[in-house]
């Protein structure tokens, strides 16, 4: 087998495989919020800790990884399967969410992944990792802004909601340095 399309078959697997796990973190994270957590607010969400005294919803976990698997899909799939992936992803978080946050949940995620996607596309090529932590960092930030402000009135939990999924942010760059060290030796460029 040619190594060109050993590569071009690499890039795609992993590439539908980071869109699984993107569009498998929709659900987890509506799952989690109504289901999860060490205390449930009645008519609200279900809370985490994510710092002393620092309470989140639950699905902030996801949202976190959903940022990063977006990254990676743009990586090997290219900006057009990123964009398609963010728009099956609101519908999706429209279609999963509870009745109370629909709105809420698929305006959060259409908005953030946008900005993720404007801070990672011009970066991404030349400083990989930079490109996710930052584009990541803006996207859970106007995630957990506009999800708080539409969902619950309030931003009450806005500082649990970015560290929460800065945790998840934090805890995928070593995976994402290895991945830019391993596709330069291997000679993987980005889509």
């Amino acid at each position: 087998m040619n190594p060109t399309t050993d590569k071009i078959r690499q890039k795609q697997f992993e590439g539908i495989l980071a869109l699984l796990v993107f569009g498998l973190t929709i659900p987890a994270a509506n799952w989690l919020i109504g289901n999860a957590g060490t205390v449930c607010v009645p008519e609200g969400p279900c809370l985490i800790p994510v710092a002393p005294g620092i309470m989140a919803p639950s699905g902030v976990l996801m949202i976190g990884l959903a940022l990063v698997a977006r990254d990676i899909v743009q990586r090997r799939l290219g900006a057009k399967a990123a964009l398609g992936a963010i728009v099956v992803g609101t519908a999706l978080s429209a279609l999963l969410a509870p009745q109370a946050i629909v709105i809420a949940s698929a305006a959060a995620f259409l908005l953030s992944e946008l900005a993720d996607f404007a801070v990672y596309t011009p970066l991404q090529r030349k400083r990989f990792v930079t490109a996710v932590v930052l584009s990541s960092v803006v996207g859970l930030v106007v995630d957990s802004a506009i999800f708080l402000q539409l969902a619950f009135g309030s931003l009450d939990f806005f500082a649990g909601q970015v560290i929460g999924k800065a945790w998840m942010v934090l805890l995928a760059v070593p995976f994402i340095h290895w991945l830019r060290q391993r596709d330069a030796r291997i000679g993987l460029a980005p889509a």
